[in-house]
């Protein structure tokens, strides 16, 4: 059965309330396809004008970020049931900038991963390697690491719901990309961890995008890889290309 392809922009700290439901305006006619899953992962501030103003598209809303305990003294973090009362659906979980300014850890990636799917949040876990790191020739080490504990204890019914957003370090708002043979290398690899972890079923079901710099002109090479199923996209979601990134053919 074909993956279902997936387009998701993460609009990082960016966008007021308002300035939100604008952009919304500006992007629903133009992100319609019934093909593809559209979500757009806002800032916190941002997610109920977002859900009132996306009511009756075919966008979903997600969420950058949540905490892995259900409530508490937990100042300025965000509980998995704030995000589905509010009707969120997927989240975001692992980005690279939360790894490197926030030091995450694959172990607090991995209760998040958990806490999501407890609540019926779908995770888009970020996993990439540093152009150091790719440099050196350990990229899929690195990577099959972030994978493995990502989804330790994750049952693979949720595995086969679940998204994994491959993103080079190196290619995030850098406006270099991976070139469609280094992203599908990549994203192949990590289908094969998902098969060793689970099995081959779970490998085929679960659903890879690529983000770091992807735009209207690469999109469609991009996502007519084997292993690649969407994009998670940061800069170009908050513009109008995004349209065309969600409308690819």
């Amino acid at each position: 059965m074909a993956r279902r392809k997936i387009v998701a922009g993460n609009w990082k700290m960016n966008m007021t309330p308002s300035e939100a439901v604008k952009l919304v305006e500006t992007l629903k006619p133009l992100v319609v396809n019934d093909d593809v899953d559209v979500v757009f992962c806002v800032p916190a501030i941002d997610i109920i004008p977002v859900i009132e103003a996306t009511k009756g598209t075919n966008i979903q809303v997600g969420a950058e970020n949540m905490y892995y305990e259900e409530k508490g003294a937990y100042t300025g973090e965000i509980a998995p049931a704030m995000l589905t009362d509010a009707g969120v659906k997927y989240v975001i979980l692992g980005h690279s900038e939360r790894r490197e300014y926030f030091k995450e850890t694959d172990a607090d990636i991995n209760k998040k991963v958990l806490k999501a799917f407890e609540h019926g949040l779908t995770p888009i876990m970020c996993c990439g390697e540093t152009l150091t790191q790719r440099e050196q020739g350990v990229t899929m080490d690195f990577i099959r690491q972030q994978v493995k504990i990502g989804f330790q204890n994750v049952t693979a019914d949720q595995a086969k719901t679940a998204v994994i957003a491959y993103e080079p370090i190196w290619a995030i708002g850098t406006g270099k990309t991976a070139t469609t043979e280094q992203a599908e290398e990549v994203c192949a690899g990590i289908r094969a961890c998902i098969a060793e972890i689970y099995d081959e079923a779970t490998a085929e079901a679960i659903r890879i995008q690529y983000g770091g710099s992807v735009n209207g002109k690469n999109a469609a090479d991009l996502f007519a890889q084997k292993d690649i199923d969407g994009g998670l996209v940061g800069g170009a979601s908050l513009k109008a290309d995004f349209g065309s990134i969600v409308n690819y053919k």
